[in-house]
């Protein structure tokens, strides 16, 4: 398994994060309050954290090799909720 962590400064996290796991409710499993959640996806799990200044994104691959394809995924569909506004994904491994 692989993980990676993204920090993304923006005043509608919580926004973004009901949306995406709104959005991925119907077809995942999908843990969510207006400030946490959890998504299981075949690739591996996403948890999202948000606060009134930033959303925190943590992916955990099932495979290292699928790493990039999950975090690509979950950073499109965040980019097209925020099409308002340009976010910054500066992704970091985790140990």
């Amino acid at each position: 398994m692989s993980s990676s962590r993204a920090v993304i400064l923006t005043h509608h996290a919580s926004r973004y994060l009901q949306q995406l796991s709104k959005h991925w409710a119907h077809k995942f499993e999908t843990e969510f309050t207006p400030f946490s959640s959890k998504i299981a996806l075949p690739l591996g799990e996403t948890r999202l954290s948000a606060n009134d200044k930033s959303l925190t994104i943590e992916i955990t691959a099932l495979k290292s090799e699928d790493l990039t394809v999950l975090r690509n995924v979950v950073q499109r569909h965040i980019e097209r909720f925020a099409f308002k506004e340009t976010l910054e994904f500066d992704w970091q491994p985790l140990s």
